[in-house]
């Protein structure tokens, strides 16, 4: 997955009220009743039915470390939709999104200025506008490159032009070399 996809995850997982299974017959019990049957379960973690089954039944304790590493992947996709679809919303529509990076950050702008990219640490809140935009690029499946350039269009507008306050010839802002990437509701 990528950088920002999986910082737009944690943020939302930040919001859960309870921590996910931490057994594996935990884990797998609640994907069989998610998935509803133990073949879906089954082919979703490249194992055969018969395992998923003796998770279940507790006959099997300990995955083997690629198997539980998947395991917990995909019960933490799925766990609290309706808690993940809530925070979502708020910071959709109210709260807005904090974004935490250390990245080359620069800008094209008219002769005569410094427009030099350098690198910067920045923590802004972005609008509530730029988190809907994120989050909706998410679901629709937008890659890394696509979200970047919203996470760019969100440092234009925030912290260069101080939400058209200022610099407002500034033609595009340049948002390379992340160091470091975290998102927070």
């Amino acid at each position: 997955m990528s950088m920002f996809g999986e910082g737009l995850d944690k943020a939302v997982q930040r919001a859960f009220t309870r921590p996910i299974p931490k057994s594996a017959g935990a884990q797998m019990r609640y994907l069989v009743k998610q998935l509803k049957g133990t073949r879906a379960v089954a082919q979703m973690l490249r194992v055969s039915q018969r395992t998923v089954e003796r998770y279940v039944k507790g006959q099997i304790k300990k995955p083997r470390p690629d198997l539980a590493a998947r395991l917990e992947n995909e019960v933490t996709k799925r766990w609290q939709p309706q808690v993940r679809a809530k925070a979502r919303e708020r910071a959709a529509t109210t709260g807005g999104i904090v974004i935490d990076t250390r990245a080359r950050i620069g800008y094209t702008a008219p002769v005569g200025s410094t427009d030099d990219a350098r690198i910067r640490h920045l923590t802004i809140a972005l609008p509530p506008q730029y988190a809907a935009r994120l989050f909706d690029a998410q679901q629709q499946g937008a890659g890394d490159q696509r979200l970047q350039e919203i996470a760019a269009e969100a440092l234009k507008d925030v912290y260069f032009q101080d939400g058209g306050r200022r610099a407002g010839s500034l033609e595009e802002v340049r948002f390379t070399d992340i160091e470091h990437l975290d998102f927070d509701l």
